[in-house]
């Protein structure tokens, strides 16, 4: 007689797997969040695996046929992140905080995708139709030749789509889908995973794209196992500051264009509406020179994007000085001041020091290092910078400045917007663009002493 399978337990937060049911995950630390799941080798699908199966046929490399066509939305914006449009068969996960506009965005983009020609469902989990139509009206989209539907039963969806073959299908959200063959809650590890797995599979059986709307966590990941970030081809997050308007759509991986590409939204009353020229609009409250403020020239993805970035140094009162970040990682910030102190004999302990990057935006790239020094020394010495001067340049933890690529797009940005100047590591590349002119530092001592007068 075989032996029964062990059972098995996962955390329904992180996806872990344990031998035994606990109260607390050892893995994410999460309490109450561990269920049994029945193992595969119980199951029907496992005993279909073990008969023998069909030789799969093989090709070579040269491409046997052109590229797939790609489906423009006519948001040139949403079109860009997804590297020029929708291609036939493809899964996409968006994430992003509650509130920040994804069903908006999804809603508008799907309503453009129909007035296109494409046969689009828009299924919501969350909302009933009432709710999504009303939210058409706001947003002028009731004359679009949209289907809604209000499911949550993945089996039931899985039957309307194979009936209907749709070119596109919007699900908001994953996290909301349950099915009947998973015991477990909708919401958890194993209903999210089961419910991804069966719709990309749809997706790539019958030629059909599929947008997955995904909740975060308070860590900003997407909720569920990480495989689902897996099983997809493009994974995008809607980001944005409540108490901004704008908007920024980041591909974080991307089969069919640049997994590092952004497009930039701007939150109206009637809806998101496309933001043309990202750096004009972020440095478009900018006012007079003032101590605390740097002009970063960035590349985001394949686009130039110059933002402001703004310091405040302020005496701290006894204990622990506060460290504190908006739009840049923290830990990036510390080893800045480090670095300030250590090469070029700058303090500052016993001060509080915020940094923000203005508009809402977030930055990542490292060179963005010297942008954000300059903006700390500013605030720290009452100095302004020149207005009509933009920083970049990535930082060591010797003080060097080491160059950055793309470093003519930055400039050529720089320059439209009507900069003179501009400050970079030296040997820097590229710099012979007419207009602006280009000082170049070897290291952040001397940048400090040339602007500043300190170190």
């Amino acid at each position: 007689m075989a032996r029964p399978p062990a059972p098995r337990f996962a955390c329904q937060s992180c996806g872990a797997l344990h031998t035994r049911w606990a109260g607390r995950c050892d893995a994410c630390g999460a309490w109450n969040t561990i269920a049994e799941e029945a193992p595969l080798t119980a199951g029907p699908a496992a005993r279909a695996l073990a008969g023998r199966g069909r030789t799969v046929a093989l090709s070579g490399l040269a491409a046997e046929g052109p590229e797939p066509p790609r489906a423009a939305s006519g948001l040139a914006e949403f079109d860009r992140v997804l590297g020029g449009g929708l291609v036939p068969a493809s899964a996409i996960l968006v994430g992003g905080d509650p509130g920040i506009g994804k069903s908006t965005l999804l809603l508008q983009a799907a309503a453009s995708f129909a007035r296109r020609g494409l046969n689009c469902l828009y299924v919501s989990g969350e909302e009933a139709a009432a709710q999504v139509r009303m939210r058409a009206a706001r947003l002028g989209l009731s004359d679009a030749p949209l289907r809604l539907a209000a499911e949550t039963g993945l089996r039931d969806i899985l039957t309307t789509l194979e009936a209907e073959r749709p070119d596109l299908v919007v699900i908001d959200s994953i996290q909301t889908l349950w099915s009947d063959i998973v015991e477990a809650a909708p919401g958890s590890v194993a209903q999210v995973r089961a419910a991804a797995h069966e719709t990309v599979a749809f997706a790539k059986r019958r030629g059909t794209s599929v947008i997955l709307v995904g909740h975060v966590t308070k860590d900003g990941q997407i909720a569920g196992p990480r495989v689902v970030e897996h099983m997809v081809d493009t994974v995008l997050y809607f980001e944005g500051e409540r108490g901004h308007q704008f908007r920024i759509l980041r591909a974080v991986k991307n089969r069919f264009g640049p997994s590092d590409e952004i497009g930039v939204f701007e939150m109206t009353g009637a809806g998101l509406a496309e933001v043309a020229n990202p750096s004009a609009l972020f440095l478009s409250a900018r006012g007079a020179a003032v101590p605390g403020s740097a002009v970063f020239a960035g590349i985001e993805g394949t686009r130039p994007l110059l933002c402001e970035i703004q310091a405040l140094v302020a005496p701290a009162p006894p204990g622990t000085p506060r460290r504190t970040a908006v739009g840049l990682d923290g830990g990036r910030l510390s080893t800045i001041l480090a670095v300030l102190e250590a090469r070029c004999g700058i303090p500052f302990a016993g001060r509080d020091v915020f940094l923000n990057v203005a508009g809402g935006l977030r930055v990542t790239e490292p060179a963005a290092d010297l942008a954000v020094a300059a903006a700390l020394v500013s605030a720290r010495e009452d100095v302004a910078l020149p207005p009509d001067c933009v920083v970049f340049g990535e930082i060591s933890l010797s003080g060097a400045l080491r160059p950055v690529a793309q470093t003519e797009n930055r400039l050529k940005e720089a320059r439209k917007l009507g900069f003179t100047k501009a400050v970079a590591p030296a040997s820097t590349t590229g710099t012979g663009t007419d207009g602006i002119r280009v000082q170049e530092m070897p290291d952040l001592a001397t940048f400090v002493g040339a602007l500043f007068g300190a170190g």
